[in-house]
């Protein structure tokens, strides 16, 4: 839809059929016919299919006629693609670094979102160019370090939704009702967010590490279940690595979070 709102002509091919915009072309099963007759192809299929996928490709001899082939997996970088390289087209990925959880609001959530790209010069050329016309930020990321790219996706998205998930099963546990937990949760991690935006992850840390107060979290894993206090002293732990603390403050939390 992005990419059709900036003036592109998107051809879509999928296994089954699904609702889509009539300016969307789309087609299903068997492959595509216009598979020759596109300036760049972008697989956009879960990561454990693009090998697969690929050497499927590699065999038509269509493909060859393909300028540049890209693909949308985050960990993931342009070697899965070698089959297709071997066939004279220049093969690169890019990855949104958004969240999208539903067809709506997708296409305008891209827009100013960072997008990593890697590959071939051609292939990172291309890339640049759509990342330009949706309005993306983009992100040159070495082939080696996708995996490390897409750990800071997981932990700034993924596992932020555990722990706001944690935080309002503990508020349950303390008597609150869950649709009242989700409610009061919402400014507090809005406002985190705007303090990171503002300040930077060192400057938007408060709480009781921020504060050197073992006794506060001391009290906190006294309470905890076992896994919420296991993920607590996680936590805790690679806070004191961003809090400004000194000697005694550092060594005491420390104690306390290990013991």
């Amino acid at each position: 839809m992005a990419l059709t709102r900036a003036g592109y002509r998107v051809r879509l091919h999928g296994r089954s059929p699904i609702d889509l915009p009539a300016a969307i072309d789309f087609g299903y099963g068997g492959k595509p016919h216009w598979l020759g007759d596109v300036d760049a192809l972008i697989l956009a299929v879960p990561d454990d299919t693009l090998g697969e996928l690929a050497r499927e490709l590699a065999c038509d001899s269509r493909i060859a006629a393909v300028p540049v082939v890209l693909h949308l997996s985050g960990v993931l970088d342009s070697s899965i693609l070698e089959p297709i390289a071997e066939c004279g087209c220049a093969v690169g990925s890019l990855h949104p670094l958004q969240s999208l959880s539903d067809s709506e609001t997708a296409a305008e959530r891209l827009r100013g979102a960072a997008v990593a790209i890697e590959g071939d010069p051609q292939a990172t050329q291309l890339a640049g160019e759509l990342a330009a016309a949706l309005e993306m930020t983009p992100l040159r990321v070495n082939s080696d370090a996708k995996p490390l790219y897409h750990a800071a996706a997981v932990f700034a998205s993924n596992y932020l939704v555990v722990v706001a998930a944690t935080a309002q099963r503990l508020l349950e546990r303390a008597g609150v009702s869950s649709e009242a937990a989700r409610a009061a949760l919402v400014p507090i991690i809005r406002g985190t967010i705007e303090n990171i935006v503002r300040a930077g992850a060192a400057g938007a840390l408060t709480g009781p590490v921020a504060r050197g107060d073992s006794a506060t979290v001391r009290k906190h894993l006294d309470v905890l279940p076992p896994d919420e206090a296991a993920l607590y002293r996680a936590l805790g732990s690679a806070a004191l690595n961003i809090a400004r603390l000194d000697k005694d403050e550092w060594e005491s939390l420390k104690r306390e979070l290990e013991r």
